[in-house]
Formats: structure tokens, C-alpha cells, sequence
């Protein structure tokens, strides 16, 4: 049987701060693997060491091969705290893994600032793009960031006075619970400070001024918020077609002739661990879906270039389908449908009556839902308001038996 594979965490302290179990598993280790910073804390001694190398499954693997030795994984705080502990069980088997956490650079900061657990959100831009933050933004929120480096706070800075949050009050915690802590506050529109320590954490009190745009909340983003050239699902069939799809946390959704990307893009601001691919088979298209995905805080979203149902060969199999264009395809209805995942759920939307028949033909096969959906908006007509109907839509909602 192979010997456990220990994760600890290590704090600005060093090893002093360790309770004397955790310095013994360190001095018994046959194999320390860390970042070289993190192996800099531990004296020299008989242990081989591995240092993180880039792609991360490189290192994985010399630790697969070692798996017979013991080893102890240094960390930074709390390994599962977007840390090397997601990666490592993700690699081995949990009964495998001991952990003995520290605490994390939010546990610090919170207790720096009195900002209780169930108040705050922590975000992370390390290895992430700037564009994350903006999915978490709302006036009165409460972040704490992970920096990527030191440049990290004033490019955080810069971002939320570009959006309108430019009166945020941003507080930077540098190498907290070592000698050399040190803390730098001011707002994001008055920031000066071009780079701090690399090892940082930034709490952000978010707070807006008049150009505000929303980002977090209900879902239902108004339709502006979308650059589009038309093919753009509507506020409110849209609202009705994320609920349809029933996000849950880590699900995969295919939106299948994505248009402008706004299905995908609600799925993934409603759900923060869910994922996304639009596939589009229009090259504009995919380059606009990809611009609404960063200016709305969802980067993440994944944009698969090509006609359905060849575009579709390779990607992960999903938890929900979403078809808003193309439904006359030869073959991507049943594509989407042998594709999903059991218990998934695949919605359609139609508006031609080519489209409407193959829905009907659907529902009537696999005792799906269809809904149709009639939407009318008061426009003004002289000096007064009338009402402008949209194009009625066809919706067809099916769960797939486990």
C-alpha cells in the first residue's frame, strides 16, 4: 500500500507556527514538494525536493512515481482555499490525502477587518483574467481577492473605476502574519501605488457611483447589456430558458448557435462553479460572444468555433443543452440528446414553424414540456403607449431518465 500523501500548510511564520505533529511529518518526509518560496522555509536535510514546475501535471506525475515514499506537500494557508489541495484530490485518491490546514489568507484578512465569513465573497485572480471581479460586483458587497502579484491591486483599481465602482474602498493586506505584514488603503478612483509585495490580498467595500452597471443578482441582464447584431435571446424568454435549464453547481451547458452568448452567460453568472461552451458556427459571432463573456465577468465561458452537430465532436459531455439556433440540422437534436448527460435537461427554443414541428416531434417521443411564450412591450405610439408583441417562442423542455 502506498504511503499517505500529507498536504500542510504553511502561513508567513514559517514552521514555527506548526504544531509539533505537523514539523514531524515535515522531518520524517522522504519527498517535499513546494513552491520554492514554501521549500526556503524548511532547513536542509536528507528529503528530496520537488519544486512546482509548469503545466502543474508534470509535477503530478513525479509524485505518482514516488507515491511509495513519503511525502508532504508544503502549502500556502488553507490548501483547499483555491489552493494545490483541489488539484491534488482531483489527482489522487481522497484516502490517500491527509490535510493539516493553515488558515487562509481570507480567515486573516477578515479577522484583520471584522468582516464576518457569511458577509464576504472571496474571489481569485491568480492565473485568472482581471474581468473575473466584475461577475461579483454589486454596491455594498463585500470581496476579498487574491492577487496574482503585486500589480495585481492597482489593475484591480483601474478595472472597478472603469466600471462604475470607482468610489470602492480598497484595503491591501501584504505577507500577513510574518515580520514584514503591511496594509495600504484607499479608493479604487485615487489609487497610486503601482505595485505592492507580490503576496497579497485585496478587500474590496464595493461602492458605486452613477455609471453603475449591474452585474450581480437576479438574473435577467437587460438586453443593452449585450453587443449583438439581432440574434440575441430576449430579456424574457431568456429568463424563462435559464430557469428551464435548471443550473446547478460544477454542470456543464452546451449553448448550441449561441448568437450573442447571453443564455450561457446568464447559466454562468447565476451558478459561480458552473461551466459553459457556446458553440457558433459565424466567426463575428464567436469574437462578439467571446467580447460579452469578458465585459460581463464570465471570461470562463468557453467559445467552440464551427457548424453543430461536427462542432460538437470532442467537448465534454454536458448536464444541460441549450438550442437556440439550427434546430433543422440534420442530426443535432439527437447529438445533443445522446450527448447528455443522465438527469441532464436539453431546452429548445423555435420560432419558425420547420422549427416548432421538430419540438412537437420531440415532446411526443420523450414526454418533454412545450411552452409557448408571447411577450408584448409598451413602445410609445404619438403621445401615447401601445403594445409591440415579440416573436412568439416555442419551448421544449427535456429531462433525460436516468
Amino acid at each position: 500500500m502506498s504511503a499517505r500523501l500529507t498536504v500542510i500548510g504553511l502561513g508567513e511564520e514559517g514552521t514555527d507556527a506548526l504544531s509539533p505533529a505537523a514539523r514531524a511529518l515535515i522531518g520524517q518526509a522522504e519527498v517535499l514538494v513546494g513552491g520554492a518560496r514554501h521549500l526556503a522555509m524548511i532547513p536542509d536535510g536528507p528529503a528530496r525536493r520537488l519544486t512546482w514546475r509548469t503545466p502543474l501535471a508534470a509535477t503530478m506525475d513525479e509524485i505518482r512515481a514516488l507515491r511509495e515514499k513519503r511525502i508532504v506537500v508544503l502549502a500556502t494557508g488553507d490548501p483547499f482555499c483555491f489552493g494545490i489541495g483541489t488539484a491534488l484530490r482531483r489527482a489522487f485518491p481522497e484516502d490517500e490525502i491527509e490535510t493539516i490546514p493553515a488558515p487562509s489568507a481570507f480567515s486573516l484578512a477578515r479577522a484583520r477587518l471584522g468582516w464576518s465569513a457569511d458577509e464576504t465573497v472571496g474571489v481569485t485572480l491568480h492565473g485568472r483574467p482581471l474581468e473575473t471581479v466584475r461577475a461579483f460586483l454589486a454596491p455594498g458587497q463585500r470581496l476579498l481577492v487574491l492577487s496574482h502579484d503585486g500589480a495585481t491591486p492597482a489593475a484591480l483599481a483601474a478595472e472597478l473605476t472603469g466600471v462604475g465602482y470607482g468610489a470602492s474602498q480598497l484595503t491591501v493586506f501584504s505577507h500577513m502574519g510574518g515580520p514584514g505584514e503591511a496594509c495600504v488603503s484607499e479608493r479604487a478612483e485615487r489609487w497610486r501605488e503601482p505595485r505592492v509585495p507580490d503576496l497579497n490580498t485585496v478587500a474590496v467595500e464595493c461602492r458605486a457611483d452613477g455609471r453603475v452597471k449591474r452585474f450581480w443578482g437576479a438574473p435577467g441582464l437587460p438586453d443593452r447589456a449585450f453587443e449583438n447584431d439581432g440574434q440575441l435571446t430576449k430579456r424574457e424568454i431568456r429568463l424563462q430558458t435559464v430557469s428551464a435549464l435548471d443550473p446547478r453547481p460544477r454542470a456543464l451547458l452546451w449553448d448550441v448557435g449561441a448568437g450573442s452568448g447571453s443564455v450561457a452567460i446568464e447559466w454562468l453568472l447565476g451558478e459561480r462553479t458552473a461551466n459553459a461552451v457556446a458553440v457558433e458556427r459565424d466567426a463575428e459571432r464567436c469574437a462578439r460572444i467571446a467580447r460579452n463573456a469578458s465585459a460581463l465577468g464570465v471570461p470562463r465561458l468557453a467559445v467552440q468555433a464551427g457548424e453543430a452537430p461536427a462542432a460538437l465532436e470532442g467537448l465534454a459531455a454536458p448536464d444541460a443543452v441549450f438550442i437556440g439556433g439550427g434546430l433543422t440540422a440534420d442530426g443535432l437534436v439527437e447529438t445533443c440528446w445522446k450527448r447528455l448527460a443522465p438527469g441532464g435537461t436539453l431546452v429548445a427554443n423555435a420560432v419558425t414553424v420547420a422549427g416548432e414541428a421538430v419540438l412537437a416531434d420531440w415532446c411526443a417521443r420523450h414526454e418533454g414540456t412545450l411552452t409557448r411564450l408571447a411577450v408584448s412591450r409598451a413602445r410609445p405610439v404619438g403621445r401615447h403607449l401601445a403594445w409591440r408583441p415579440l416573436m412568439p417562442v416555442t419551448q421544449l423542455a427535456l429531462v433525460k431518465r436516468r
